[in-house]
């Protein structure tokens, strides 16, 4: 009997972007290529998604470049990743902060057996994006930064959050990491769909680790409030 971490896994190893990008935007795919993404992936799922039990939906934006976009695992940077879930990354180092408030979150949870045992984090779109900045450098791009882009990859995406409710997700209600632009996508789109019974919006790490760390814990607490009132 195929468990949960089998159908994550032949969702992660399909995914691939073959339609046209807006000049100066690149695909970050982390399950492309010859690395070592994929063996550390079927090690995390198998990990801790290794049943057939349903789980919630936690939809964050697209990979970053030093979370997902490195580790192949939503909000998971190489360090957290051997901290917290003891599986080494054979590469550089990354640190994300969005990855940080996570696994802090993850710990009063309950830790991660008990967390990934309850919810599933994906991304409205699974495949990141990224950009040269002003100086040159590479920088992350959201899909909803340019509405070619938007455009451009709107079947990828409507096809990715179909297949990730085959994986065995609850649909009385789905947890979306941004409350501005990314829940006012995923709204939209949960009105056309019905997919959800309920969409529920959660601050963003990123914008919670830059503009409110002093607060972190509070925001820690409104995330664990909000699972608890509705998750029933």
């Amino acid at each position: 009997m195929s468990t949960f971490a089998d159908h994550v896994l032949a969702f992660l190893g399909g995914l691939d972007f073959t339609g046209s990008l807006p000049d100066g935007i690149s695909i970050l795919n982390p399950y492309s290529g010859e690395n070592n993404v994929m063996s550390v992936v079927s090690a995390f799922y198998n990990k801790y998604y290794n049943d057939s039990n349903p789980r919630y939906l936690i939809l964050g934006i697209n990979p970053g470049r030093f979370g997902a976009g490195v580790t192949g695992i939503p909000f998971t940077d190489t360090i957290r990743l051997e901290k917290y879930c003891g599986i080494s990354f054979p590469g550089p180092k990354t640190y994300e902060t969005s990855s940080v408030f996570i696994y802090e979150m993850i710990e009063r949870y309950g830790g991660p057996e008990k967390f990934f045992g309850d919810f599933f984090i994906g991304a409205v779109s699974p495949l990141g994006f990224t950009c040269k900045g002003k100086n040159g450098r590479i920088k992350n791009y959201n899909y909803y930064d340019s509405p070619y882009l938007m455009q451009a990859v709107t079947g990828f995406i409507s096809d990715s959050l179909r297949k990730q409710l085959e994986l065995g997700i609850k649909r009385n209600v789905c947890f979306c990491m941004g409350s501005g632009k990314n829940f006012n996508y995923l709204s939209r789109v949960n009105e056309k769909t019905g997919y959800f019974s309920r969409t529920v919006p959660l601050d963003h790490p990123r914008f919670i680790m830059q503009y409110r760390a002093k607060l972190k814990d509070q925001y820690i607490e409104n995330y664990l409030l909000k699972f608890s009132e509705l998750m029933s």
